[in-house]
């Protein structure tokens, strides 16, 4: 197989590219002296991929009607069986569709991957698979997972479970509502800055952001590879904790996996009781601009619940909260163009899986770019403006702010087992509609997350769960504890659940 050369005319062009001067003369040398390692290209080419064997048959599945999805949740429904036993045996498990599934279409909510049919498992299909689950399809997500709404999505809005009106939050908005609605037990979503948490509390279901790198990325389709992340999304705390029993550990193929990456039996954190914790309520996770009152007052509420419990419950302040989304923003805005947008999903400099079929299909959306939506091109317009304009400076100086940001909850988190805020400061608003301002439905997008960006920059575990309802929408806590110790964060969880009825 043959790799595609440049020709005369087209070197001269990747020459201007890269602020090279070049003869005429200098051309044909160079072109001619590029031959033999263009023909190493080709020798490499003419390799097969090495990729991960596909373990279990499956049907492609199908688009369900409008009709049978009246909420727009699923985008692919299937039934794909995995092992004869396990601990997930009976489960049903929906697949957020950033995530591959082979022989199933991946449209991770864009139209310009409309089409894209994945030729591996993430590990974490394979890992449900293997545990006994029955994959039931492909639940909508985001256009490109970039929003905190459900509205951004090619093939239409994703809707309340609880008022169809009102948004599902993103991205991992069809996770939720299926969840919610009992179409399945469990979902895998994916957050970069909030994407399991938002929705998990705009739905109210139960939502655990990992530490960064316990659950392998392997197979999903990547935005920013210091911030992503996949969970577990379901109705009960007890079902959180056993999905992430199986889903978590190393897999071999994400670098970002550490020796501390070791899965735990997160069950036996149940029934513990929430007696003689410690729980610090961030006095910077309430009164945002953005806060409504019944929301903060309605988790301040809930968080005395703890004390009733017999944990020790009191205010702490980590000033540097407030900063944290602004830090997060120039790390996702910079790095999802580079690596998500101009690296076509993965980009460069990386250890582990690269799923080329992926890269290929998601290169088209330079012939398609129009078709963005405001969400995405707004991303891209900041991001590349600032990397043109600071030539990587202020992604630099982000990641160093995130190191500082880290070490500020660290020193929380030495004197307190969790710290506790609303997770999303609002409840679910309206979707846009055609009456709604361009403006206002691009905020949508991430008025949502001021708590939640904080804790993909930091790698801490944080979890959402379920403290109550305002104007019949449900309100979500979040919990956030010492990496890798998302076995505390499920014992006061539970204990929360448990007392909550």
């Amino acid at each position: 197989m043959t790799v595609c050369r440049p020709t005369l005319g087209q070197l001269k062009s990747v020459a201007e590219s890269l602020s090279f001067n070049l003869s005429d003369e200098d051309l044909r040398f160079f072109m001619e002296e590029m031959q033999p390692a263009l023909d190493l290209y080709d020798l490499v080419e003419a390799l097969p991929d090495h990729l991960p064997a596909v373990k279990y048959s499956r049907a492609p599945g199908i688009r369900p009607t409008a009709g049978e999805d009246p909420l727009n949740a699923w985008y692919v429904k299937t039934e794909i069986k995995g092992a004869s036993g396990g601990k997930l045996a009976g489960k049903t498990v929906a697949i957020k569709d950033n995530v591959a599934v082979a022989g199933v279409q991946m449209m991770n909510g864009a139209s310009t991957l409309e089409g894209y049919v994945p030729d591996v498992d993430a590990t974490v299909v394979v890992r449900l698979l293997d545990a006994g689950a029955t994959i039931a399809g492909k639940a909508q997500c985001e256009y490109f997972c970039l929003s905190g709404g459900s509205h951004t999505g090619a093939q239409g809005p994703v809707r309340n479970p609880h008022n169809a009106d009102h948004s599902a939050a993103g991205s991992s908005s069809g996770c939720a509502v299926l969840v919610a609605k009992g179409e399945v037990d469990m979902a895998i979503g994916g957050d970069q800055g909030g994407s399991i948490r938002t929705p998990a509390s705009y739905c109210g279901i139960v939502g655990l952001k990992p530490t960064w790198g316990l659950v392998p990325y392997t197979g999903a389709m990547p935005i920013e590879l210091t911030l992503d992340h996949l969970g577990p999304m379901t109705r009960t705390v007890a079902d959180n904790a056993l999905m992430l029993e199986v889903i978590a550990g190393p897999d071999g193929l994400d670098p970002r996996q550490s020796a501390l990456a070791k899965p735990q039996r997160y069950t036996d954190a149940l029934g513990k009781g929430a007696a003689g914790l410690r729980i610090g309520i961030l006095k910077e996770g309430f009164g945002h601009p953005e806060s409504e009152a019944d929301v903060d007052n309605a988790v301040r509420m809930a968080a005395l619940r703890f004390r009733e419990l017999g944990a020790e419950v009191e205010d702490v302040s980590v000033p540097m909260h407030r900063q944290g989304p602004a830090i997060w923003l120039i790390v996702a805005f910079e790095g999802a163009t580079e690596q998500l947008m101009k690296g076509n999903g993965h980009g460069f400099n990386w250890k582990g899986l690269y799923i080329t079929s992926m890269v290929a299909a998601h290169s088209a959306w330079r012939q398609r770019a129009d078709e963005l939506p405001d969400s995405v091109k707004q991303t891209m317009l900041i991001g590349e403006s600032m990397i043109q304009a600071g030539h990587g400076r202020y992604y630099a100086k982000a990641q160093n702010l995130a190191r500082k940001l880290r070490a500020e909850y660290d020193a929380a988190l030495a004197r307190y087992d969790i710290l506790l805020m609303p997770t999303t400061p609002m409840k679910a608003p309206p979707l846009p509609g055609r009456e709604t301002s361009r403006s206002l439905a691009l905020r949508r997008a991430t008025e949502n997350m001021a708590n939640t960006f904080p804790f993909d920059l930091t790698s801490h575990p944080a979890i959402s769960i379920p403290c109550g309802f305002s104007d019949g929408l449900p309100l979500g806590m979040m919990l956030v504890g010492r990496h890798y110790d998302e076995m505390t964060l499920y014992r006061a969880a539970h204990a929360f659940e448990q007392s909550a009825g």
